[in-house]
């Protein structure tokens, strides 16, 4: 009869194995530092991303209207978020891009096509990542049609390589997107009415209880979504602070507040680590938003 295994060699065994398993955790087995990976990983977990951007309103105007409010009480906002600069274009191409592009002021925003391949919307297309930009009121001719309600200068998609993507679609395809096939990243731009740029507060307030519900009733959003209503920029052009609301609207999200400084790059790095991309332009440095 085979003599049994000594004890000590049994309780042994396993515990080399889980060194060996342990050790292999910590390293691809070239010697590579893996601490990125495990981090993008690990900030990947949101899977469909929502972005709203709305228009021309300070931190106080747009909280002072009830829905607006009601989501930053139920939800998370950061309290000490700005814009980078006036007058929108800017900060539309700072959201996506990382970079004003030069844009202030004095060059104003008048359309003119920038690189291609710079910008978020290209970083998910190369990596195979659905995504899509909804224009409220674009005309049938796409991005370059034109539209008393629907402004160029609000979509930034249309302005690297001077081209309009098939991903930027008009905002009606938006209710049978969120009841089907949701792509990773929605970026939603309201008409020049909702988004408050030509019309009062309390409209783009009335137009986000409409809108966000049905964000919120989608299964992408309850599954492993993030919603970010952000404004693009405060209402005075000559403001240097340029303080506006930054809202994260996140299934079981505690109630809470940031007084954290933060801006359009720090949102953008966020957007891009939550879905797994390499970060653009300023973002590179940014502060991602992760206390929210």
């Amino acid at each position: 009869m085979p003599m049994s295994k000594p004890s000590s060699i049994r309780i042994m065994l396993p515990v080399i194995a889980l060194i060996f398993v342990l050790a292999g955790c910590g390293s691809d087995g070239g010697g590579a530092d893996t601490s990125t990976s495990a981090s993008s990983a690990q900030a990947s977990s949101a899977g469909h991303v929502f972005v709203i951007v709305m228009e021309n309103r300070n931190y106080d105007q747009a909280l002072a209207e009830p829905y607006t409010a009601s989501l930053a009480s139920q939800y998370a906002v950061a309290n000490d978020y700005h814009a980078v600069g006036h007058p929108s274009g800017p900060n539309y191409l700072a959201l996506t891009s990382g970079s004003t592009w030069g844009m202030d002021m004095a060059t104003g925003d008048k359309y003119r096509a920038l690189p291609s391949g710079e910008d978020i919307g290209s970083e998910l297309t190369s990596a195979d990542i659905p995504w899509k930009a909804y224009m409220e009121d674009m005309g049938p001719e796409g991005c370059f049609d034109t539209s008393k309600s629907y402004g160029l200068n609000h979509n930034p998609f249309a302005w690297y390589g001077g081209q309009c993507p098939d991903n930027v679609v008009n905002s009606s395809q938006l209710d049978a997107d969120l009841s089907g096939d949701t792509p990773n990243f929605v970026w939603i731009t309201p008409n020049n009415c909702n988004d408050t740029d030509k019309c009062g507060v309390s409209t783009g307030d009335q137009w986000l209880g409409e809108i966000v519900p049905k964000i919120t009733e989608s299964e992408a959003w309850k599954k492993d979504g993030v919603l970010y209503i952000v404004w693009d920029e405060d209402d005075d052009k000559k403001s240097t602070i340029n303080r506006v609301p930054l809202i994260e609207v996140a299934l079981n999200l505690k109630s809470h507040q940031t007084d954290v400084h933060y801006d359009h790059y720090s949102l953008l790095a966020t957007i891009e680590d939550q879905l797994g991309v390499q970060r653009l332009g300023e973002s590179v440095n940014a502060q991602p938003i992760t206390d929210l």
